[in-house]
Parts: structure tokens; C-alpha cells; sequence
């Protein structure tokens, strides 16, 4: 299905109108007024594009600015900003292969933070055994925040059961929590407090809930510094300075609007019938129903949701994606359709 502009709580297709329930953008910040306004300020100030290093003798302010933003909202010692979410992600994984003597995923770790010889972190339904043995070693743990087709954090306590002989780095890739979940919407990194991890880092895509192409880093002081004298960063580009310099300007924006997204949860979890059919959880945006014509039952009634075939998983990836910018009309009339076909 194409569509002529961005896909908002409305699109148009073949000139019909059909309610929207899917992207990433959980802010509903690609298309709000003021956020765009000071986009455009910023466009004006610092052009559309800087393609010099950001380890070049001219330093601009602007990444100053957003980076402490940054540092501050998620809660971590330091922020660095990079050009995509994706390369923040590989750009860790570069940076630790040399420190670290294995890798470990969680299921469904998306492949922003994957390491080709990384082993699952669970055979079945137990903890690997290689997590247990008597090896003294560095290892690095890779996981999402929140895995596709699941509506809750991961629970990091079972790190407690790693062997004591492991010295632990976690990687957790935010990009689906970052300015959804947490205080204010400042993600789960902060929350991660067992004494069992050594260092841990927090990657992140700024292009969903953000509103913005990009993508942070966000970890410990030495880290961070660590980073900003890798090869890689040092040869690329860095983020548009515009997009970095209106993170700063927009920090009330991202309040009001993650108070709406929560305001929107609130409504539905109040009129959502609960059945084991439909993953919903009240402080996620995200709802996975398995219910069969699902899609159909949707299309007629000019819904459209989220649908592609996922990399991590067998099966299609039917999400339902709330935002903001839903008004309670549209959640009455996705309330109604999941209430009359989940039984």
C-alpha cells in the first residue's frame, strides 16, 4: 500500500481515508506543529546536513546540547549520538568484540546488536550451561528492552543465576522503550542496577519516539570517551546537527506528549475486554491479538495495522501500534472491533 505523506493516526489510500494503527512513531512527533517549528528553527541555524567528523577542529555546539540532554532524560553518565540507531549498535559491538570473550543473546535480540559467534543465552528453557561453568571470563549479554511480540521488559534478574566467574557487560538495545517506557519516558536503563553487571550499555534508535533520524548511545563516562576515539566514529559523520540541537529545544514536547501516550493506555485499558487472546499491557503501546481474519476484519472497517514478516520470528508480525495522537474516537472504534471478535 503506498501512501503520498506520512502515515499519521489518518492515511489516505486510493483516495479512501483509513484510521492508522501502526509505525514507530509513539510521540506522534513527526507531525506536531511546534516540534516541526523548531525543527525548521534549527534547519535555519545549522543547515540540513554536516558531513565533517566529530573529531575535525570545528566542535559544534549543538551535539553538546543534545548529548547532555540525552545523558540526563535516559539517566546515564554520558550520551553520544551516531547517525542511526543501527550503526550505534554495531558501533558497540566493534568496540567490545576486542574486550570480550563470548557473547550472549536473549531470543529475538534484534540484529542492530547481534555478534555473528554469539551464543543463545538459553538452550530450552534454561540458562545455557556455558553461563554456568567455572570459566573465568569476560562475557557480553545482548537483548532488546522489550522483544517483538511481547509487551513487557525483560525481567534481568535471572543475570543472578550467571556464575559468579563471569565478569558481565550488558547491551540493551532501547529503541522500543526509550521515551515510552520509565519515568517520563526515559527508558529502563536506569533501572538496571545488579551488582552482578559490570558496565552497562544502552543503545537506542532516536527515529521512533524521538521523532528524529538517529541514534545514542549511553553508558559510563569512560565508555562514552572510549567511543568517541573509535575508528569507526571517528571516520563517520555524525548525526544531523539540526535533528541533535532540537532533542535539546523539545524536552517539554516529549513530556506533554509521553503524558498523552499514557492518557491513551489508560483509556483502553479501561474499555479493553482482557483475554489471553490479545498481549496488552497498560503501560506499553504496543498490542499483539491473535484473534484469525483479524487483518480483514480490520480492513473492512478501514483500519490498518502493522504487518510484515519480522526477521527474528517464523511467523508475520501483526502489531498494533498506538500513539499520542490518537483521539479517543479512534480507540473507541479499535476497542469495539477487538472487543467483539477476541471470543
Amino acid at each position: 500500500m503506498k501512501v503520498n505523506q506520512f502515515p499519521d493516526r489518518i492515511i489516505e489510500i486510493d483516495n479512501e481515508e483509513y484510521l492508522y494503527f501502526g509505525g514507530t512513531a509513539y510521540l506522534g512527533l513527526p507531525t506536531h506543529p511546534e516540534f516541526q517549528k523548531l525543527l525548521i528553527k534549527n534547519i535555519g541555524q545549522w543547515g540540513t546536513a554536516y558531513g565533517s567528523s566529530r573529531s575535525a577542529n570545528i566542535l559544534l555546539s549543538a551535539y553538546e546540547n543534545g548529548e547532555h540532554f540525552l545523558a540526563e532524560f535516559i539517566k546515564a553518565e554520558a550520551a553520544l549520538t551516531i547517525s542511526s540507531g543501527m550503526l550505534a549498535g554495531k558501533l558497540v559491538i566493534e568496540a567490545l568484540t576486542s574486550e570480550t570473550d563470548k557473547f550472549f543473546h536473549f531470543p529475538d535480540t534484534h540484529i542492530a546488536i547481534k555478534e555473528v559467534n554469539s551464543l543463545p543465552f538459553f538452550v530450552g528453557s534454561e540458562l545455557n550451561p556455558r553461563l554456568m561453568d567455572d570459566v573465568i571470563e569476560k562475557i557480553t549479554i545482548l537483548t532488546d528492552s522489550v522483544p517483538s511480540f511481547h509487551v513487557q521488559p525483560i525481567d534481568f534478574s535471572i543475570l543472578n543465576s550467571i556464575s559468579s566467574n563471569k565478569e558481565i557487560t550488558l547491551v540493551i538495545d532501547e529503541s522500543h522503550s526509550l521515551g515510552i517506557l520509565g519515568t517520563n519516558g526515559c527508558g529502563i536503563y536506569s533501572k538496571i542496577n545488579l551488582p552482578i553487571i559490570k558496565r552497562k550499555i544502552m543503545v537506542s534508535s532516536l527515529g521512533k519516539a524521538f521523532g528524529l533520524t538517529g541514534g545514542v548511545i549511553a553508558s559510563d563516562s569512560a565508555f562514552i570517551n572510549q567511543m568517541t576515539t573509535h575508528d569507526t566514529f571517528v571516520a563517520s559523520a555524525g548525526m544531523n546537527v539540526a535533528f541533535v540541537q532540537t532533542m535539546a529545544d523539545a524536552a517539554a514536547i516529549y513530556l506533554e506528549q509521553h503524558q498523552k501516550l499514557k492518557d491513551n493506555l489508560n483509556y483502553i485499558n479501561t474499555h479493553l475486554v482482557k483475554n489471553k487472546a490479545i498481549q496488552f499491557d497498560l503501560n506499553y503501546p504496543l498490542i499483539y491479538p491473535e484473534i484469525e481474519g483479524l487483518n480483514d476484519i480490520f480492513t473492512s472497517n478501514k483500519i490498518i495495522v502493522t504487518n510484515f514478516k519480522y526477521p527474528t520470528d517464523t511467523k508475520d508480525l501483526n502489531r498494533i501500534v498506538i500513539t499520542a495522537n490518537h483521539k479517543k474516537e479512534d480507540l473507541d472504534k479499535l476497542i469495539h472491533i477487538l472487543n467483539q471478535n477476541q471470543f
